[in-house]
């Protein structure tokens, strides 16, 4: 039964939410705004599950894994919504004693020295793709961000992490598009999503396998050494996690790199800002503004294992329930004018920010997506005298779950060029 509170003279629409909907794609925030104000517990009868979308209540959900579960992953998509989400997503869809178990396992391996040490690599990687990226605005007049630098850069960080092979990175690529993209009218993983899943973890046991018997210094080789009191992993759950990094490493910074330029360009104080006078001492606040103002994870699914009493209506045990990060991120109550981009936020509302999560089930990744969008992005700012985003003809992404661009035509002026 959808739910709505308004009174008889209001001419909105009935309060809908549907993820699936490409509508909703181009722009959630004003839906997730009725959906705090009017119904902060809403219930779909259409597609059966309960969303929580003010910050306190996404806040204290992330905290509370044993009421809020992951043991049956974290996407709303039915196929994959099951107990055994952990052999593809890892510690992600894992509670207690067994995220845990894992989760140390692989920080042992991907350890924040790992990450950091990663930097002198991203720096070669962004110097290689603005060339490219430069040249083709140069002879087009303008050039794809996205297809010529966000949607390739992070992939090749996360396999030069792995070790994965140059000749390969392209295809892991496609593959990984194909498992967070979602056709209009398809409610669950499409079969072409289900078919790059299987290629992949096919590809990454294949690639486990082979550091058992010739190990490397990479990541995979790591991960197969790690060992805790005697424990190791087995090479299921290595799989699992390199499964899980080539959507949460690689997808979500793309969407990161690519809402940091659109947003920008869409502010001109704040670009010239950050182009002509703040330079590289602006670009940590702009990545972390751009992950609250539209962040690339916009939502997360949770398994309800207890009856829960909330906002005058009871959360049944055993529903699945959406945690709308996207939302929370807006929340008046939290943020002053939370619908306004601002690279000037405070450091104290920045840090309530819902991003990267919270609790147990922190995002392990965040260091490195902030290492790699602070090395692009003031490269870009060392490089560029300005840019103009042609968001008229930008391309959005069609995933429940990730929010941001598969094209983004952008016009780039080199500093000293005329």
């Amino acid at each position: 039964m959808s739910i709505s509170t308004s009174s008889t003279t209001d001419t909105r629409p009935p309060l809908l939410f549907d993820p699936y909907d490409y509508d909703f794609h181009e722009d959630p925030y004003p839906l997730y705004a009725r959906l705090r104000d009017e119904a902060p517990l809403y219930y779909s009868e259409r597609d059966d599950f309960w969303v929580l979308s003010r910050h306190a209540d996404v806040f204290a959900a992330f905290r509370d894994d044993v009421t809020f579960s992951n043991r049956m992953g974290v996407t709303l998509d039915p196929s994959a919504w099951n107990p055994e989400a952990h052999r593809v997503m890892s510690f992600l869809a894992l509670d207690g004693k067994a995220q845990s178990r894992i989760r140390k396992l692989v920080s042992a391996a991907f350890t924040p020295r790992r990450v950091r040490e990663l930097e002198p690599q991203v720096q070669r990687l962004t110097e290689h793709y603005l060339e490219r990226l430069f040249a083709g605005n140069a002879a087009e007049g303008e050039a794809d961000w996205i297809g010529e630098l966000a949607g390739k850069l992070p992939m090749d960080v996360i396999s030069e992490l792995m070790g994965v092979p140059v000749a390969d990175r392209d295809e892991v690529r496609r593959l990984a598009d194909l498992l967070v993209h979602r056709e209009a009218g398809v409610r669950d993983v499409p079969p072409a999503g289900m078919e790059a899943a299987i290629e992949l973890f096919n590809y990454y046991g294949a690639m486990v396998k082979e550091r058992r018997v010739r190990p490397s210094d990479d990541l995979t080789s790591a991960l197969v050494e790690a060992e805790i009191d005697g424990d190791r992993l087995t090479d299921n759950e290595i799989n699992a996690f390199l499964c899980l990094m080539v959507v949460a490493g690689n997808e979500t910074t793309t969407k990161l790199l690519g809402n940091a330029l659109f947003h920008l360009a869409a502010h001109p104080d704040q670009r010239a800002a950050v182009l002509d006078r703040g330079g590289p001492d602006l670009v940590v606040p702009w990545v972390e503004e751009t992950l609250r103002h539209d962040n690339s994870t916009q939502m997360l699914a949770r398994y309800v294992t207890a009856d829960v009493e909330l906002h005058g209506r009871t959360l049944p045990a055993g529903s699945k329930l959406l945690l709308l990060i996207g939302s929370a991120n807006r929340d008046e109550r939290v943020f002053t004018r939370p619908s306004e981009y601002d690279i000037h936020r405070s450091k104290d509302e920045l840090g309530e920010s819902l991003a990267f999560g919270t609790g147990r089930h922190f995002c392990l990744g965040a260091n490195l997506a902030r290492l790699e969008a602070r090395v692009v992005l003031a490269e870009l700012v060392r490089r560029v005298e300005r840019f103009e985003v042609h968001a008229d003809r930008a391309v959005r992404v069609h995933s429940v779950n990730v929010r941001g661009f598969a094209q983004l035509p952008t016009t780039f002026t080199e500093r000293g060029a005329r």
